[in-house]
């Protein structure tokens, strides 16, 4: 799915100024926890999310997400958008729900990104 469809499908807005209308978005990861993003995303993917601190663009550089989609109407500061255009990263912003925006992308195509198997006692679903 072509990035300007996915702005399309969730009303969303690009705030950072380079065109990436044709980059492809075929993954998604959503979390708000950036240890989750840390610990468990293994592959390039767009990253859902409603946290909108500078972590969020630096956490996204060192695992080369490709996209940045704040969700429930959050506006990330300019410098925060600047941040992400400096590293080349483009954010778009939507009024949508994590949940509802998450259904929308799978509903079209786009698939959860792999996950690292979570290690540990205690840790895991059984199921």
């Amino acid at each position: 799915m072509k990035f300007a469809d996915v702005m399309e499908l969730l009303d969303g807005e690009i705030l950072e100024g380079v065109d990436v209308s044709e980059m492809i978005i075929d993954r998604a990861y959503a979390a708000d926890l950036l240890s989750d993003v840390l610990a468990l995303t293994d592959e390039r993917t767009t990253l859902i999310t409603g946290t909108i601190s500078p972590q969020v663009i630096r956490v996204a550089d060192i695992l080369n997400v490709i996209a940045i989609i704040f969700v429930r109407g959050k506006r990330p500061p300019k410098s925060v958008v600047t941040y992400a255009q400096r590293v080349g990263i483009p954010v778009m912003c939507t009024k949508k729900t994590m949940f509802e925006s998450c259904g929308l992308l799978y509903a079209n195509g786009v698939r959860p990104c792999k996950n690292r198997p979570v290690s540990g006692p205690g840790s895991g679903c059984s199921k």
